[in-house]
């Protein structure tokens, strides 16, 4: 399962509230010690969740040719927490879960430039504009679906329509969850945010139920207790991997017209500039952009992989070139702080 963003803690984290905790902690939820290496290593904060990653991350310490640390966590905390240690950091690459958290630390003139043989790799769309971070793997945003409470034909076609009267308390979303925190933060930047407000509040009003995180949403649109979710397109695809298509009671829609609620949001990674781990941190990106960690991100987590010359071969995927999202500059949703400001102020965390 993705680790969501609990509401609380990333309301506390955008506070500032939860700096001085972060600083001092030293481990994992399990005790492991993490992130605590020396010069020979190099110290990994992952935001991507350790079950998923981990496999790819024990090839890549090869790859490199030295002892890789990884320190596990949630992306907007670990990045919180590597403002906070500044130039104290003994932290070499930060390996995100979206472009949001990496963008804050690009913000503040924490990311080192990288090697232009590793931007040139991924579409400019799904790297920063400044060149200090690169998306590794891509997730877009979709309705998931009950067939048989709403035909393929009757599926909004924008997350505007959900707010209409016929779909009153048939819409299921997640608000603590990242993904969703980074769609409106997309929304903001795209609509602004008198827009994004009243959208937030009809979604309310309109009787929307909210759950814990995507999972949890997909399994009410399963259950039939929403006819309507608000999720990520990987999260449909890897059930039908373990369960099989005609097991899974539940259908994609992936919306047309660059649509907000279409965004495609990307994990990524950035060189901290501040540890002099800059050699093993590059060969790290280096083999995060290689055919053999994109085909892993293709198969293994189901997401599009964002490096030229590796496409995807899960079975019934659109062609990432066939998606029609927004237009938008992903080094933007760092305003994290803001879009958690707005759903609080709106009621929905």
């Amino acid at each position: 399962m993705r680790r969501p963003l609990a509401g609380r803690i990333t309301a506390l984290v955008a506070a500032g509230l939860l700096l001085p905790a972060l600083a001092a902690c030293g481990s994992d939820d399990d005790g492991s010690s993490q992130g605590k290496g020396g010069d020979s290593a190099l110290v990994i904060y992952s935001g991507r969740n350790e079950k998923l990653v981990k496999p790819l991350l024990d090839k890549l310490e090869k790859a490199v040719g030295t002892k890789v640390e990884v320190r596990y966590g949630d992306s907007a905390e670990l990045a919180a927490q590597l403002l906070e240690e500044g130039e104290r950091t003994k932290a070499g690459l930060f390996f995100s879960q979206d472009a949001g958290a990496l963008g804050s630390l690009s913000k503040e003139g924490m990311l080192a430039k990288l090697p232009q043989t590793h931007l040139d790799k991924v579409d400019k769309a799904y790297r920063s504009g400044d060149g200090d971070w690169v998306g590794t793997s891509g997730r877009v945003r979709v309705i998931a679906y009950h067939p048989d409470k709403v035909a393929e034909g009757e599926v909004p076609d924008s997350v505007h329509d959900v707010v209409k009267p016929e779909w009153k308390d048939k819409v299921g979303f997640a608000p603590t969850n990242a993904s969703f925190q980074a769609f409106v933060t997309g929304m903001r930047v795209l609509e602004g945010d008198d827009a994004t407000r009243k959208w937030l509040k009809a979604l309310k009003d309109n009787g929307a139920k909210t759950y814990a995180h995507n999972l949890a949403t997909l399994d009410a649109v399963e259950s039939g207790e929403v006819s309507l979710g608000l999720i990520n397109h990987y999260y449909w695809y890897e059930r039908v991997a373990e369960k099989g298509e005609e097991k899974v009671g539940a259908k994609l829609h992936f919306l047309p017209g660059k649509d907000p609620g279409a965004l495609i949001n990307v994990a990524g990674v950035g060189i901290l500039t501040n540890a002099g781990q800059s050699e093993a941190a590059q060969k790290a990106v280096d083999f995060l952009l290689s055919k053999e960690a994109q085909t892993y991100f293709a198969d293994e987590t189901k997401e599009y992989p964002l490096a030229a010359g590796v496409t995807s071969t899960v079975e019934g995927l659109p062609p990432f070139d066939s998606l029609e999202s927004p237009d938008i500059d992903l080094g933007k949703l760092e305003s994290l702080q803001e879009t958690l400001a707005m759903l609080q102020d709106v009621g929905l965390v």
